[in-house]
């Protein structure tokens, strides 16, 4: 078994706890702005400490950075915050395993960015995948207790949020990617850490400035939800070296594609830990969407 493969699985486990302790602090505590800073105020902390700490006992340098992994590393980590925000935002609009099925349009949108701006030529059977999830993402966005047409409510919050968070992901992986093959023939592991310290280190740094000028109680409330942002900090370290180094051993694409398995998590979370229902229209679309992830990864 290749290792990207475990390594991919082990980042979407960490990332759908971490998730699951996001949801609670936007919904207690923290603005969706708020919540998303405690992922990084948290992490970054305990990445660079194992980083250095990394480099002291190996004797190793930091390798160059060029402006072009910083190009890549500014454009990634911008489009994981509103990424971000967009999903924290959007646990308040439905429940939590569709809110996470939104967000996995990313894999979706991942092969149309990379036709768009790599030139990626998606086969007859990978276009038959897309259009099976566009349906999926047509049944998810209409509410339960909505009426009307359903082309109506494509334009709700709750779709946008979930479309956008999407998009906003697939650029952040294509990024990620970028960055990390710009440090050249460094092992995979290193590569991935210094890329994460570096991105993790520009996304806290740039929302402490934003919240100190804009919100600064959200500062203060960050803070004081430490208790539980010390366990967003712990899962977020952990799944984004996992999502890291799996986008430097294997094209994003791939990465993306075998993440699905973090709908069947979110969709055990969602029933055992949160207490919510999933009506039968929503356990339909995750079932299409699932069916088109599954006939997308056999096109790859």
């Amino acid at each position: 078994m290749s290792l990207w493969i475990p390594v991919a699985i082990a980042a979407a486990s960490f990332q759908t706890v971490r998730f699951m302790l996001q949801k609670v602090l936007s919904t207690a505590t923290l603005s969706p702005v708020g919540a998303t800073f405690s992922r990084f105020a948290y992490s970054m902390p305990l990445i660079l400490l194992g980083l250095a700490g990394y480099l002291v006992v190996s004797g190793r340098e930091l390798p160059t950075l060029n402006a072009t992994f910083w190009m890549f590393a500014a454009i990634g980590g911008t489009a994981q915050i509103l990424a971000t925000v967009c999903v924290v935002a959007l646990f308040k609009q439905r429940n939590f395993a569709v809110g996470i099925t939104f967000k996995k349009t990313e894999v979706i949108q991942t092969a149309i960015v990379g036709l768009l701006v790599l030139g990626d030529q998606v086969s007859l059977w990978g276009t038959v995948a897309i259009l099976i999830g566009l349906v999926a993402v047509l049944v998810l966005s209409k509410a339960p207790d909505s009426t009307g047409a359903w082309w109506r409510h494509l334009t709700n919050r709750a779709a946008q949020l979930g479309l956008g968070s999407g998009v906003l992901f697939a650029f952040s992986a294509v990024s990620y990617r970028g960055a990390s093959l710009e440090l050249g023939m460094l092992e995979p592991a290193f590569r991935a850490a210094v890329t994460l310290a570096a991105v993790v280190s520009l996304q806290a740094g740039s929302m402490a400035l934003w919240l100190s000028w804009r919100d600064r109680p959200q500062l203060r409330a960050v803070w004081a939800s430490r208790r539980v942002g010390l366990w967003v900090g712990l899962t977020s370290m952990g799944g984004s070296f996992c999502w890291f180094l799996a986008f430097t051993l294997q094209n994003a694409a791939y990465v993306k594609a075998l993440g699905q398995v973090e709908l069947i998590l979110s969709l055990l979370a969602s029933v055992l830990f949160f207490r919510e229902k999933i009506s039968a229209r929503e356990m339909l679309g995750m079932a299409l969407l699932g069916v088109s992830i599954l006939a997308l990864v056999l096109t790859i």
